[in-house]
């Protein structure tokens, strides 16, 4: 096993630009060579994805277009934490935004880091049972169709390509992976 590689030093951070659903800063930063140069992250809150299941073989996703991408995508509910709320009350807020559900209860499958170079974000992510209907109220910029899936369909979704989010990508892996070990 080699050393550790030494860490970048921040020398100083400005905010270049900010919405209320990021911030982009350019941090000045020393390299370990002694070199100095510019770095921009892209800082947002953090999120949360949920997969919902309606029994043990049905899953509910959300359709709707992805300007970035261009296209319509099936995903999980997921949406950004707000400040001084807990990651389950965030979970259970979108998934009534987004599914007209609430989770009995929430199961914990991992949280990674979206980006690794510029965008400075942690997704968590829960299977989410025991469903109960809740008020749909997508945001305003939302809009959305949710259908039920069985998991296998998912699967197949994400291993054709068809499915690209990788919130949901990682979360059906990530279930799929504990039925297979129990």
């Amino acid at each position: 096993m080699t050393d550790e590689l030494q860490p970048w030093t921040r020398l100083s951070r400005r905010q270049a630009y900010v919405n209320p659903w990021i911030e982009v800063v350019e941090d000045q930063v020393l390299l370990p060579d002694g070199r100095q140069t510019l770095y921009g992250v892209v800082r947002c809150s953090g999120c949360v994805g949920m997969l919902p299941f309606v029994d043990d073989d049905t899953v509910l996703l959300v359709q709707q277009w992805r300007y970035l991408v261009e296209r319509t995508t099936w995903e999980m509910p997921t949406g950004g934490v707000h400040a001084g709320e807990s990651l389950a009350d965030a979970a259970q807020r979108e998934l009534a935004e987004e599914v007209g559900h609430q989770a009995g209860r929430l199961e914990p499958l991992t949280s990674f880091s979206t980006s690794k170079s510029v965008v400075e974000e942690t997704a968590h992510l829960f299977a989410a049972y025991d469903l109960v209907p809740a008020e749909a109220t997508p945001d305003s910029t939302e809009f959305l169709r949710c259908e039920a899936f069985p998991f296998a369909t998912l699967l197949d979704m994400v291993w054709s390509g068809e499915i690209i989010d990788s919130m949901t990508i990682a979360a059906a892996l990530w279930v799929d992976r504990q039925r297979r070990v129990g």
